[in-house]
């Protein structure tokens, strides 16, 4: 199994850098999962309330499942080393970097941790389409 296809194993999703701007990526991969898939949706923005009618958590912490929900993360490359390593302590088993999103630190971290990340190319709303299902 390829590495989107066991990312697309999850039983949620969350969108960390998820924006209520429609012009912004955070806010297109939103939308993305929201067509694709009838999965739980968690957007993840410490500012706001509800993007795109979906209720917002302010911290990858306050999912409800992390080890089965896979993250796509639309954040600056400082903002997501962070977030590996958050996604690590959680048990988080699938991060997909959004291009422009990459750290290297946290990759290599992350990779010692045993989660699964996709990085440096591929996009959820280019390779994405088709891929993602429902549980």
């Amino acid at each position: 199994m390829n590495q989107i296809e066991f990312f697309k194993q999850a039983q949620a999703y969350a969108v960390v850098g998820a924006s209520a701007d429609p012009s912004k990526f955070g806010n297109k991969v939103l939308r993305f999962y929201k067509q694709n898939t009838t999965n739980p949706i968690y957007p993840v923005n410490p500012k706001a309330d509800s993007i795109e009618g979906i209720k917002v958590i302010k911290d990858l912490k306050d999912l409800p499942d992390p080890k089965h929900t896979s993250v796509s993360v639309i954040t600056p490359p400082p903002v997501t080393l962070s977030v590996l390593k958050t996604a690590a302590e959680l048990g988080i088993k699938n991060v997909w970097l959004q291009p422009g999103s990459e750290n290297y630190e946290g990759i290599e971290l992350a990779k010692k941790s045993g989660l699964n990340v996709i990085y440096d190319g591929p996009c959820v709303l280019v390779n994405g389409p088709g891929l993602i299902n429902s549980k």
